[in-house]
């Protein structure tokens, strides 16, 4: 390959100055564009040097492969100017990318400031669950657990302070996480927090009612009377203010002279802030946010079953776009008016919907051979039963596509019932089957038939189509690309590592599973020893010791890659024994990989083992077989002969 002008037509085909920042890892360009649409794809598509090229992640990626990336990259760099900077960094970039959706901007706001949080709204949640156990009537008989054993009264009454406290001071956990968010002080946004529910102001839920009935008190400055109300229960206030904080904070400290700016900069920021606090910002704000709130519920109510049954029809495929991470915000506000909005309606939702993207991911389980597949669907459809499901739509039912579809309408189904009884929550917590916790106990018999249906269309309509569609795959997925180890062939790839082999379209990166950078396997670890898989020479080996590559004595070119996207550890981890140029043998120690280590940092260690000149092989086929050892064959090779067809690198 000639690098330069492979680089040359890479820079060419992506547009004049659009590279924001440029990164790579053993196989591929990372890459932070400014304008997609300059982007020639066609051009990238027919170019040679180009395996293949995939958006993720606000990158856009150029396979190259190893041994080569490397060079194009340096290339890459010497023709742009850019620096050079590390794919840990490229991530920094990407997220920071100004070009990004304003709705999903103002998502990941919502969602910066509210997960954090998540914790003591679930706690609060539960506890007020937990309260409702003991003060609701028809639980356990027609009279309450407290009016059953007088003696447990004080504790129920504790349990409903403990729970109430999130709730009625969240104005202060939001300011603190808001103004932590927009750049600001956030013991400052703490301090706004509680000046906004103050107990010498009227309590924000008796705002309405004082107002009405002329008892507000009011601060008289001048003849110019401010309202002495409080912000208990609200949001919207709580966030813009939360914002002006940051914004005043920040130009005082530009500024003010910095003798001066540790001393005055906070008490002029908070006099400022909290004045037009109660002068304007927080009387406008209430009105919006509680019109907002209102304007929800009645569209919610007038819809009826028709829109519970759209909702969760539509509740998977948003939370693949990430805009679920905005609905804690609605969802706070919902529950700290509870008494008028009637409690929580996404909660249920999502407890359908959760229920039915499981239901599916477990039907997956019977269906498929593939051992690695099957312990996925088991561990990711539990998981999304208990109310955690990205891992059965993103492991498991996005990748079959019909699981994804029949779980969203077994949530459409359950969602029904949600509609046709009016079930909503009174707390936050786990949506998913422990979600009846959350819910009033005259909710409890629909909220569990509308579990009970979304499982059962969801798991049954999973499981019918793929018994009719699936006939190739219940042996195994990629049965054709398997040959038993005592197969005719011309050479064979040894495993690198012990552990668990499996297919390397099974692995959860689509540059190694749709094989475009060549065709073999890979494996699931059980060793940390990394050894030589065949005889030759090694090509590529990088400084971050995840991946190296050999060329072998008989021709095969064999990349050996270390987990999944372990470049981002910049060589934490991993040890090399050898550099490029050494040559070694079958079995000789290539380096380390400490796998618990890998795993805590968030990684998949999967090692995969692929022949990157596969075009040049009539067949490259693994070697059937579960549970390997270093150095048992993993890989046959077959080579080209007149009549012998080129092997698909598909």
């Amino acid at each position: 390959m000639d690098h330069k002008k492979a680089a040359q037509d890479i820079l060419k085909d992506l547009g004049p100055d659009n590279i924001v920042a440029a990164a790579h890892c053993a196989t591929r360009l990372r890459l932070v564009i400014k304008d997609e649409k300059q982007i020639d794809q066609k051009a990238l598509d027919t170019n040679d040097a180009v395996k293949g090229t995939f958006r993720v992640n606000g990158q856009y990626q150029i396979i190259i492969g190893p041994g080569d990336v490397d060079k194009v990259y340096a290339h890459l760099i010497e023709m742009t100017g850019l620096k050079e900077v590390t794919p840990d960094d490229l991530k920094k970039v990407s997220s920071d990318d100004k070009k990004t959706n304003p709705l999903m901007a103002l998502v990941k706001v919502l969602s910066d400031i509210f997960v954090p949080l998540i914790p003591a709204l679930v706690a609060g949640g539960l506890l007020m669950a937990l309260n409702n156990v003991l003060t609701s009537g028809g639980l356990f008989g027609p009279q309450s657990l407290v009016q059953m054993y007088p003696g447990i009264k004080g504790f129920a009454e504790m349990i409903n302070t403990f729970a109430s406290a999130p709730f009625a001071f969240l104005p202060i956990l939001l300011g603190f996480s808001a103004t932590r968010r927009f750049g600001g002080n956030a013991y400052l946004g703490a301090t706004m927090g509680m000046i906004m529910v103050m107990p010498a102001l009227v309590n924000g839920y008796a705002v309405s009612e004082a107002l009405a009935t002329g008892k507000m008190t009011y601060w008289n400055i001048f003849g110019w009377h401010i309202a002495q109300a409080g912000y208990q229960g609200q949001v919207l206030p709580v966030l813009v203010v939360a914002f002006i904080l940051a914004v005043v904070e920040k130009w005082l400290h530009k500024h003010m002279p910095a003798t001066l700016d540790f001393i005055f900069t906070p008490m002029i920021s908070i006099i400022f802030v909290a004045f037009i606090t109660f002068a304007f910002v927080g009387p406008i704000l209430r009105i919006v946010g509680d019109g907002l709130t209102n304007g929800i519920v009645t569209a919610y109510d007038a819809s009826g079953a028709v829109g519970s049954t759209i909702f969760g029809l539509v509740y998977s495929p948003i939370v693949i776009t990430g805009l679920h991470q905005s609905f804690p915000a609605i969802e706070t506000q919902l529950l700290s008016n509870i008494a008028k909005t009637g409690g929580d309606f996404f909660f249920p939702i999502a407890s359908m919907a959760n229920a039915a993207q499981g239901a599916a991911c477990l039907a997956v389980f019977f269906l498929t051979k593939n051992a690695k597949e099957k312990g996925l669907a088991t561990s990711a459809g539990l998981s999304a039963l208990l109310g955690i499901t990205e891992p059965a739509i993103f492991g498991v039912n996005l990748k079959r596509r019909f699981p994804f579809f029949a779980g969203m309408i077994g949530s459409a189904v359950g969602c029904l019932i949600v509609g046709l009884f009016g079930i909503r929550s009174s707390a936050l917590g786990a949506a998913g089957l422990i979600g009846f916790i959350s819910i009033p106990v005259k909710f409890y018999a629909p909220f569990f038939m509308g579990l009970a249906l979304s499982i059962v269309v969801a798991f049954s309509g999973t499981f019918i189509w793929g018994k009719r569609n699936m006939e190739a795959d219940e042996e195994d997925p990629d049965a054709t690309d398997t040959v038993t180890a005592d197969t005719v062939n011309d050479s064979v790839i040894a495993a690198p590592v012990a552990g668990q082999l499996v297919s390397l379209k099974s692995v959860n990166d689509q540059v190694f599973s749709s094989e475009m950078m060549g065709k073999g396997a890979a494996i699931i670890p059980s060793d940390e020893t990394i050894k030589s898989p065949v005889t030759g020479v090694i090509t590529v080996a990088y400084p971050t010791k995840h991946a190296y590559g050999i060329t072998a004595e008989d021709g095969a070119e064999v990349l050996i890659h270390l987990g999944i996207d372990t470049v981002k550890l910049n060589g934490e981890h991993f040890t090399s024994n050898v550099k490029q140029g050494d040559h070694v043998n079958v079995s000789d120690q290539l380096g380390t990989m400490d796998l618990k280590a890998i795993k805590d940092a968030g990684y998949d260690p999967t090692v995969m083992i692929v022949v990157t000149n596969t075009a040049t092989y009539a067949s490259v086929n693994r070697i059937q077989g579960e549970q390997v050892k270093a150095c048992d064959p993993v890989v046959a090779l077959t080579k080209q002969t007149a009549t012998a067809p080129v092997a698909a690198n598909i």
